[in-house]
């Protein structure tokens, strides 16, 4: 969940090409959620274990495909809210199924209303490699297929079934460049953008291991760590271990993030991919095919390379391409001209294992975080240096431990790399800049910016859901967001609730003058109860449309409307002018008799001629005071 900030100032220079990235989205092993990720980064763990009994029998294995990062679960889907029959949920690959859940909350974690972008040329690009759930309907022979299997099986509507559901009319593709599908699909995404084919982009990859098949072939191919774990750039590197999940990232042009006052999390400023070519076998690197891509990319970005502090390897942990990995950077980057410093490397393979077509753009992830946060998370299992990496001589550094984000000199932007290479030899690299000073995203885990003010009264936090469990759930999973962060602005909340969230049937408002009562009586949603401090009801059809029914007598109170008068000029023109049409009729200022203090003032707007006008006045105020908010 991400909150509205109370107030955005834009600053500094607009880098032309440069795109923001506005919303995050992901479902990681022990980390369902961006917040989760980054806490996991933070405290260094790993999520390696043993194949999960509900996908093959682990204790028949003895060898590498015995490990991995696995999700909790992966056949859980709500094929209703997505308008999908069970029998075509049924037969929809799961990365289907996923895909389709990271966009909307990338959506909204970006505060944009996912009706909103229907119709518009908002592009999906999605990187995926493997065909895991076919094999597995496949095994069931002919008498498996059905008049949904050609669309639930075929790789390319991975992405095209977001664009369907949600009503995309930009471009829409499924990637395969094997294990860089992931950030290859972010940078054809920013190409889109910038040659305006979409409007705003949705990018990233997914990756589920369902039958041993896949495993086993990585094994045969020879990639994977025989004792599951991930060595990067360490003596012991023998391989990577395998995960699973996906990202999302919602991505802007930057001059329109601004324009919208959105918070950003970081900026690509470039990017490129190229191929290896021609070398000694079809999945060998090429050391110069890579120097070539990260000059590319820093040529696009306009960025120096001596100025970059950290980099995101794809680092695998094989014995071959972390080496010439290293040696590309350390000629490019760490022994550019003018640098300073080591650059700082790490990889997230360390973490959550390598997630093939999904890999990159979990590097993505990783760094975005990092930025937001000021924060570098240790690569894990480093202890020696790979003795065919020489880190010195190259001016390169792993990244041990928890840190600061180096200094990034004086009036300048933080500034990363993220790379992925797949085994086939297509390459790419991306350049990551921080967000601009006044637009960054806030510390604590969500976008945010200067804190709100205050209510000045009670205040509602809406909800919904498509049944009464949904809503529920949502009312259990805001307490215990907001209970975790008592910091966070209850004007922002409500914000966010009533201009950023889906409204569905069953609905719920939750009132309350401060957090702890807005607390409580999410309390009694969660829990089915009854609260003076709860409203709730379903909408049953209807077109949607609002109706404003301006009440009659008997509700005037002297000073109604003075605060609002004060705090809106639009309220405050709206009603001036309603009460200067009535003036001249009354004999004298409504307005004062509305505002009026001392003995008798109540007595002057109980009388029929003064109170009707005066209500008339304050509905108009608050219906120009709510149009004006849209």
């Amino acid at each position: 969940m991400s909150i509205v900030p109370g107030g955005i100032t834009e600053s500094g220079p607009i880098s032309e090409g440069a795109i923001a990235v506005v919303g995050l989205a992901c479902r990681l092993p022990q980390a369902p959620d961006p917040q989760a990720f980054w806490q996991l980064l933070k405290e260094g763990r790993s999520a390696v274990g043993e194949v999960p009994h509900d996908r093959w029998d682990a204790d028949t294995l003895t060898g590498p495909a015995r490990h991995g990062a696995f999700l909790d679960r992966v056949d859980g889907f709500d094929a209703a809210f997505f308008g999908i029959s069970p029998r075509e949920a049924a037969m929809m690959d799961p990365q289907q199924r996923l895909v389709l859940e990271l966009a909307w909350e990338a959506l909204e974690d970006a505060g944009i209303l996912p009706e909103s972008v229907r119709g518009t040329r908002t592009g999906v690009f999605f990187g995926a490699m493997w065909d895991d759930y076919a094999t597995l309907l496949h095994r069931r022979g002919l008498s498996a297929v059905t008049q949904h299997s050609v669309t639930g099986l075929n790789r390319s509507i991975i992405a095209n079934r977001v664009s369907y559901a949600l009503g995309l009319r930009g471009p829409s593709l499924t990637v395969d460049t094997a294990q860089s599908s992931g950030l290859t699909a972010v940078h054809l995404a920013c190409e889109s953008l910038r040659s305006g084919a979409s409007e705003i982009a949705l990018a990233g990859g997914v990756n589920l291991n369902i039958v041993p098949e896949s495993a086993f072939g990585a094994e045969r191919f020879g990639g994977l760590s025989p004792d599951g774990r991930c060595y990067t750039f360490d003596e012991r590197a023998n391989g990577y271990v395998r995960g699973e999940g996906g990202g999302v990232v919602l991505l802007k042009p930057l001059a329109r993030a601004l324009a919208d006052g959105d918070p950003v999390y970081c900026v690509i400023r470039g990017s490129a991919m190229n191929n290896d070519g021609a070398t000694d076998g079809l999945t060998v690197p090429n050391p110069q095919a890579q120097q070539d891509v990260l000059r590319l990319a820093y040529e696009a970005a306009g960025v120096d390379p001596a100025q970059v502090q950290y980099v995101e390897l794809h680092g695998t942990g094989t014995k071959v391409g972390d080496p010439v990995e290293a040696s590309a950077l350390g000629a490019v980057l760490g022994t550019a001209y003018g640098r300073e410093r080591p650059v700082a490397v790490g990889s997230a393979k360390t973490n959550v294992g390598h997630l093939e077509g999904a890999a990159g753009i979990v590097g993505l992830l990783k760094v975005a975080l990092s930025l937001r946060n000021g924060q570098l998370p240790a690569s894990l299992n480093y202890e020696q240096p790979n003795p065919r990496i020489a880190l010195d001589e190259w001016n390169l550094r792993v990244q041990r431990s928890l840190t600061d984000w180096p200094a990034a000199g004086t009036g300048a932007l933080p500034l990363a790399g993220v790379s992925s290479f797949g085994m086939g030899g297509t390459n790419c690299h991306v350049v990551v800049e921080g967000a601009p000073e006044g637009v960054r995203a806030g510390d604590d885990g969500e976008p945010g910016g200067p804190a709100s003010a205050e209510a000045a009264g009670p205040l509602p936090w809406v909800l919904s859901g498509t049944d009464t469990a949904a809503l529920r759930a949502q009312a259990e999973r805001l307490r215990s967001f907001v209970a975790a962060r008592p910091e966070t602005p209850p004007a922002d909340v409500a914000l966010t609730l009533a201009t950023s969230r889906t409204a569905f049937a069953h609905r719920a408002v939750v009132l309350g003058q401060d957090t702890d009562a807005l607390l409580n009586n999410l309390t009694a949603v969660a829990n089915g109860q009854a609260s003076p401090g709860v409203v709730g009801g379903c909408v049953s059809g209807g077109s949607g449309r609002v109706g404003f029914l301006f009440s009659g007598q008997g509700s005037q109170r002297v000073g109604m409307g003075r605060v609002l008068y004060g705090a809106f000029p639009v309220f405050a023109a709206a009603l001036d002018e309603v009460c200067g049409a009535f003036d001249g009729v009354l004999g004298g200022s409504l307005r004062e008799v509305m505002f009026a203090e001392g003995v008798g003032a109540e007595g002057v707007l109980e009388r029929t001629e003064f109170a009707q006008p005066a209500l008339f006045a304050v509905e108009v105020g608050l219906f120009r005071l709510v149009e004006s908010w849209g």
